[in-house]
Parts: C-alpha cells; structure tokens; sequence
C-alpha cells in the first residue's frame, strides 16, 4: 500500500482489524442483553455449526480479500467523487440482502473503515489485512459471547 514496506501494511491491518474486532466484541455484550439483535447475531454465527472449522475459517478469510477486491478495489477505483462513501453504501447495499440488521450495520463500521484505509494507502492489501482479521476475530469471538 503506497509505497509502504508490506510488514509495515501487514502491522498497521493486523492492529486495525484488532482494534475494529475489540469495539465489535464490547459491543456483543450489549446486544446480547436485545433479543432480536442477539437473534441476528446469532443466525449468522450460526451458519458455521455444520460446516468443518478449517473450511470456515478458509472460507472467511477469502470473502474478506474478495469483498475488498471488489468494493475498495474495482467499485473505489471507478468513482470519481465520493469514493468511501459510495463504496461503502454499495457494500451495505448489497449486505442488505440478507435482510440482517448487525450484517448491515457492520457493513457500514467495516465499509466505512476500510474505504479510509484504500483512501490513505492508495492500495486494497491495507484494507485487505483489516477485513480479514476483523472476520476471523468475529467468527471466532461473537458465539463465545453471543451464544
């Protein structure tokens, strides 16, 4: 990411992603104590019980690097104006199909995030490493405190 060593990118990802994954936790307990939105969280960590971890695991981590090559890559690339915040819409947009409140609302936080980050970087391998780390923290941290 613009010009920047790849272990100074990889660093500045991992710790964003950590930190977004931290506010993302505090804020499970929270909606733990709302029915309807522990419901939501839950009916998507839920999706994962049937599946081998491995594959999960593999499976998040390349959506992650899939949604930014699409959304903060070729989407980000294409707008002359306003980029962070129409990429971020388009993301919640299409989020928005699965009719799940959290899912949009982390679409939002997440979309937001990460078109700042395509923003100062100038690359996608920043925003990359963000949203990876981010979704493996939340697959692996919101059914120990959602359930």
């Amino acid at each position: 990411g613009g010009g920047r060593p790849l272990r100074s990118v990889l660093a500045a990802g991992v710790c964003a992603g950590a930190l977004l994954a931290a506010v993302f936790v505090v804020g499970a307990f929270v909606v733990r104590a709302v029915p309807a939105l522990a419901d939501a969280v839950r009916a998507v960590t839920g999706q994962a019980d049937h599946t081998p971890f491995v594959a999960v695991v593999a499976i998040t981590a390349l959506t992650g690097v899939a949604e930014e090559l699409f959304f903060r890559g070729a989407v980000y690339a294409r707008l002359a104006r306003r980029p962070v915040l129409v990429s971020t819409l388009a993301y919640a947009a299409v989020t928005a199909g699965s009719l799940n409140p959290m899912m949009i609302f982390a679409a939002l936080v997440l979309g937001t995030v990460t078109g700042l980050q395509r923003r100062s970087s100038g690359g996608i391998v920043l925003p990359a490493i963000t949203h990876v780390v981010w979704s493996l923290t939340m697959l692996l941290a919101l059914p120990a405190v959602v359930g």
